[in-house]
């Protein structure tokens, strides 16, 4: 159980001498959990303030008289936010050891601690909602602090994602730059539009990716560059060829080949129809000649 720090605030060293007598026969550890941490003789309101600070509950034990409510006063206004608790004690009257009650000092004393206590259960209820409020924020602080977390470990995440793609555009940009200067400076530099249509003036001009992934995979890197609108090769004939292929591939592509048509059988020995035959010579001219060699035929 944590014990409770108490600080008596007296006017003068004779008051040091009456607490301190009063306090020998009390058993404030065991009977009330709290401790006497100092008595402060002053009534200087700067030295009551660095010496009550953090206090858990301050005493401010003053003369019954007027100047003593006084100084009272005014010590509670300065000194009432710099600590747990302040609660005020009256002194008897005159401060000679051998004439002041003990005893009456004694019980002043055990009521103030009551009283202080007493007035700590009246905001009790104040105190367990605070502390349900308290809780309730702990909680959401919690859930918070995890959120965070979760977000923070994504923005790393993103931000690493950034960098690379901040890293690849800087190579893109780097070979695009490279590329147009190259293109800038050569002098064998088709356009496409240009190029097809010097060979397919009717058809539509293919799209740049589409020539650029034949250049691939007919393992023309290298020979021929394709890219912002234009064709680089060193030879003309090279561009040629490639944009013809290309044309051949969309051709085949959009009309497949149809499958050649089975041979039809005909017959070896084809009879004659009716009515045909061997043909006819009318009015024929029969020579001399041509009978007397039948004879001999036979």
């Amino acid at each position: 159980m944590t014990i409770v720090d108490v600080r008596i605030l007296v006017e003068g060293a004779s008051d040091v001498e009456v607490v301190s007598k009063a306090l020998q026969g009390l058993a404030l550890g065991s009977e009330y959990n709290v401790t006497i941490s100092s008595i402060i003789p002053t009534t200087n309101i700067e030295i009551a303030k660095s010496a009550a600070a953090g206090a858990d509950l301050l005493i401010i034990a003053t003369d019954a008289d007027r100047v003593g409510r006084d100084l009272a006063e005014r010590l509670f206004s300065e000194l009432g936010e710099m600590v747990g608790h302040v609660e005020r004690m009256k002194l008897p009257l005159g401060h000679d050891l051998e004439h002041v009650d003990v005893e009456l000092v004694r019980k002043e004393l055990k009521n103030a601690l009551i009283r202080a206590g007493l007035k700590s259960l009246q905001i009790l209820p104040e105190y367990m909602a605070l502390r349900n409020q308290l809780l309730d924020l702990k909680g959401r602080y919690d859930g918070l602090v995890e959120e965070y977390k979760k977000l923070r470990g994504e923005y790393d995440a993103l931000l690493r994602a950034h960098e690379e793609l901040k890293e690849e555009n800087e190579k893109l940009k780097e070979e695009n730059e490279g590329l147009k200067a190259l293109l800038e400076n050569s002098k064998n530099v088709y356009t496409i539009e240009e190029a097809w249509k010097s060979l397919f003036p009717a058809e539509p001009v293919p799209d740049e990716g589409y020539i650029g992934r034949a250049v691939e995979r007919l393992g023309l890197a290298g020979k021929v560059i394709v890219g912002q609108g234009y064709i680089f090769a060193e030879d003309k004939a090279l561009v040629d060829e490639l944009l013809k292929t290309v044309y051949l591939s969309r051709v085949i592509k959009e009309e497949p080949l149809k499958p050649p048509r089975p041979p039809t059988e005909e017959p070896q020995n084809p009879e004659p129809e009716a009515g045909e035959g061997p043909d006819i010579v009318e009015n024929p001219e029969v020579r001399p000649e041509d009978i007397e060699e039948l004879p001999k035929g036979l």
